[in-house]
């Protein structure tokens, strides 16, 4: 090393700060400043370029978390979810619309059919005693496809059946010997009756219905029935309605301390006793008279079944005592779900507490027979008493009451428990998971067969999901959910659909765009609906894809040979808590019979597998024409970009609905109900029909759009025309939910519908406003006014989300 570098070297004693001489820097680049500009600007555009890919995800309106207790059901949709659904939108993945129709109407199958209706009608299948098929159920799914299923519990409250006795007593104490109608007990204990006639309380055994004779049948009663041992005198009270004991009333028969004989018929059973108890009465007999089967009676020259159309005489319609237009589902929880630890209340706000029994006709003859000369007669009454069908039987329908030495003992034994109900639920996640479709069918029965109700709909259910299955094995995945739900504990009060309603009520607000139910999918050729108007157009386009299996003119439609007439919203069936507890627009559908069909035994064990195969559907072709209905229906609702409603149709069917409570008002006695103004409702109505008209028109506009397609390459104006039907389906979605009161109605606060509820007094049948409806029938002016405020609020509030 030179003495020149050792110099050069640092050391400890080398400045800290040292000089160094640098020479001037070299230039690397002729034009470094072009090329800085490239680089900001190349940095810059791959920026914006990626702000403007996710700002459609960030635009698009968010999916709702509704991942209940970690269920794996119902995932949540968040950015990326709906940034993939737009990847292949407005189609679904794996099939065209067309292709899926194509399979839905080739894929159900007769053949098939019977043979699920052969499975459930099998053996008693009692809410809360089916768990066996419960898990057949589920397993037949996931053999088809539907690979989430679960079977649901629910520890509800109901009774089953321990004995009954229903008698007829005469003593042979003169009627004057006997000097009040109900003597003293010391009296009573020394007058001895004698079994006038016992009735059976059994339907026939026969050897053409191989379902009828099971060991196992379960025993004639009515669910949530009250126990009970009551010997009174008797008064027939025609249907039981509540005008029917107004009438009574008013013609001063005696009906307190006495046991009602009623006819089946009319309105829901349970509302029978429920006026028959308000009245005092301590019993309540019920019947089916042959006048409820038209002209297919054995009085016309009809055998009887199994050897004719007509009912046989031995038949008896069991079914729920509830109060159904109280609140539906277990009376113990009303209004949350009946989950292990639930808090349980006194259920007798919605539940009977004296005794009812059901009984044939062939029972109730000499029972009314022997009011024959007692009291007023029917035929003294309004015309709603007339045509009693017995009376080529001897009945003379006398009123009564029955004298006083002739009287009936009703015993009805029942075991109350708290037992679980199986739903079982199956899940299609579609593309978008907040926008979702339920279909849903009971599976429980009160007899062993069901084969009408409610079995034809699962058979209908089954085959529906057997055909998208067939779908998804060919590679197709919905653009909306599906949920499957095969329901348990309906009889008694539409339980099973009722408690999963309330537990899920926060997702199915948020989520749920329409419930489509099959109770009785097939009970003769007659097609019937009932729905929110919403889905009316949606209704006749699904009846116009399949042919009518009783066609005069080749290549008829359903839709052809169907009046088109769409029913109100009532109650009994599993609809009710979708559309009157959670606003979700709701349909239901099905094959009836008509006026030349074989008589349907309702609730009797005769709904058995050999009626259906010989009286109710010979060929199973109504069973494989409701199923192509129902999935058509659903594939509409599921598949189409923008959902199929018409808020134009609900905005039409106020018009009407409000016209029949403006009728009802000008018809009442009271002065002051002719009085009331509606004005403020019909301008709201009139406001709102203008702006769903524009709504739906704007609708047709955006769908038209999809229908001329966007080419791949204009992925912006994809992401933008998304966005728009986004917010035209959400604004769908939330529209019936726009008419919930969270009040409720008056009286029955678990009804939050202020358009649809069913009658007071009716149960079955559908009453429109019927805050309004049931303010006039009491007379109260101020109700009315506090109705027509709350009303005009929802009609408002329809209009402003349209509006937004």
């Amino acid at each position: 090393m030179s003495s020149l570098e050792k110099a050069s070297m640092a050391d400890e004693r080398t400045a800290l700060i040292q000089i160094v001489r640098v020479g001037p820097p070299r230039q690397r680049y002729t034009h470094s400043t072009f090329r800085r500009f490239c680089t900001i600007a190349l940095g810059t555009t791959l920026t914006v370029l990626l702000i403007l890919f996710l700002l459609p995800a960030a635009w698009l309106p968010q999916g709702h978390q509704h991942n209940h207790d970690g269920s794996p059901w119902f995932p949540g949709s968040g950015p990326e979810e709906l940034s993939s659904s737009l990847k292949g939108w407005p189609q679904s993945s794996g099939l065209s619309y067309k292709e899926l129709q194509e399979i839905i109407l080739q894929v159900p199958d007769e053949a098939k059919a019977r043979e699920w209706s052969a499975y459930y009608t099998a053996g008693p299948h009692l809410a809360g005693k089916n768990l066996s098929q419960a898990v057949w159920t589920k397993e037949r799914w996931q053999e088809f496809g539907v690979e989430t299923t679960e079977v649901v519990a629910y520890d509800v409250y109901i009774n089953y059946p321990l004995g009954h006795r229903l008698a007829l007593l005469e003593s042979s104490v003169k009627e004057g010997e006997v000097t009040t109608e109900r003597d003293s007990d010391k009296k009573v204990k020394d007058v001895v009756y004698n079994v006038k006639y016992e009735c059976s309380l059994e339907e026939d055994v026969l050897e053409e219905d191989r379902t009828s004779g099971l060991a196992n049948r379960i025993p004639t009663f009515h669910g949530y029935s009250a126990s009970g041992n009551v010997t009174a005198q008797f008064v027939y009270v025609n249907f039981g309605t509540y005008k029917d004991f107004e009438d009574l009333v008013r013609a001063n028969v005696s009906l307190e301390g006495k046991i009602a004989i009623a006819k089946y018929g009319g309105i829901f059973r349970g509302l029978k006793i429920k006026r028959a108890q308000e009245l005092g009465m301590i019993g309540t007999v019920l019947y089916t008279d042959p006048q409820e089967d038209g002209e297919i009676t054995e009085e016309n020259g009809y055998k009887t079944y199994p050897d004719g159309p007509a009912r046989n005489p031995s038949s008896v319609q069991r079914g729920s005592a509830q109060f159904l237009s109280i609140a539906p589902g277990d009376p113990t929880t009303p209004g949350y779900p009946s989950k292990p630890g639930a808090p349980r209340q006194d259920p007798h706000n919605s539940i009977p507490s004296i005794p009812s029994l059901p009984i044939s006709y062939m029972d109730a003859l000499p029972i009314l027979k022997a009011l024959n000369g007692h009291g007023p007669k029917a035929s003294d009454f309004n015309k709603y008493w007339q045509g009693g069908g017995l009376g080529y039987k001897g009945v003379e329908y006398n009123i009564g009451p029955s004298p006083p030495n002739v009287i009936l003992n009703l015993v009805n034994e029942q075991e109350y428990v708290t037992t679980p109900l199986w739903n079982v639920i199956g899940v299609i996640n579609g593309t978008i998971s907040d926008e979702v479709i339920v279909l849903g069918n009971h599976r429980d029965a009160w007899i062993a067969g069901g084969a009408v109700d409610p079995n034809s709909g699962s058979v209908a259910m089954n085959e529906l999901i057997r055909s998208f299955g067939v779908a998804l094995k060919k590679g197709w995945k919905p653009l909306r959910t599906i949920v499957f739900a095969s329901w348990d504990g309906e009889e008694y009060g539409l339980i099973g659909s009722t408690e999963w309603v309330e537990e899920y009520l926060p997702w199915l607000s948020g989520s749920a765009v329409a419930y489509l139910n099959v109770d009785v999918g097939t009970g003769g050729p007659a097609f019937r609906s009932s729905a929110s108007p919403l889905l009316n157009k949606a209704i006749y386009e699904a009846t116009s894809l399949v042919l009518s299996p009783n066609e005069t003119v080749k290549g008829q439609t359903i839709r052809d040979t169907w009046s088109g007439h769409i029913g109100t919203m009532g109650s009994g069936s599993d609809f009710t808590a979708f559309q009157d507890f959670a606003g979700v627009p709701s349909i239901d559908l099905g094959f009836g019979p008509d006026k030349n069909s074989a008589v349907y035994h309702y609730h009797s064990n005769y709904d058995s597998f050999d009626w259906m195969d010989k009286f109710g559907d010979k060929g199973w072709h109504y069973q494989v024409a409701i199923t192509k209905v129902w999935a058509l229906l659903a594939a509409n609702l599921v598949e189409t970009p923008i959902i199929q409603f018409s808020a134009t149709d609900y905005a039409k069917g106020l018009e009407i609905y409000l016209q029949k409570v403006i009728d009802k008002a000008a018809s009442s006695s009271l002065a002051e109900m002719t009085a009331v103004s509606f004005k403020r409702l019909e301008h709201a109505i009139d406001h709102l029909l203008k702006k769903t008209t524009s709504f739906d028109k704007y609708a047709t506009t955006l769908a038209s759009e999809i229908q001329e397609g966007v080419p791949w390459w204009k992925w912006w104006t994809k992401a933008k025309l998304f966005v728009k039907v986004k917010k035209v389906n959400d604004k769908y979605k939330y529209f019936e939910r726009q008419f919930l009161y969270a009040g409720g109605l008056d009286g029955r606060s678990w009804f939050k519908h202020v358009v649809f509820a069913p009658g007071l007094w009716t149960g079955y049948a559908g009453d429109v406003f019927p805050g309004l409806m049931e303010s006039i029938d009491a007379g109260n002016k101020s109700a009315i006014e506090r109705w027509s405020t709350i009303i005009e609020a929802n009609i408002k509030a329809a209009t402003k989300l349209l509006e937004a």
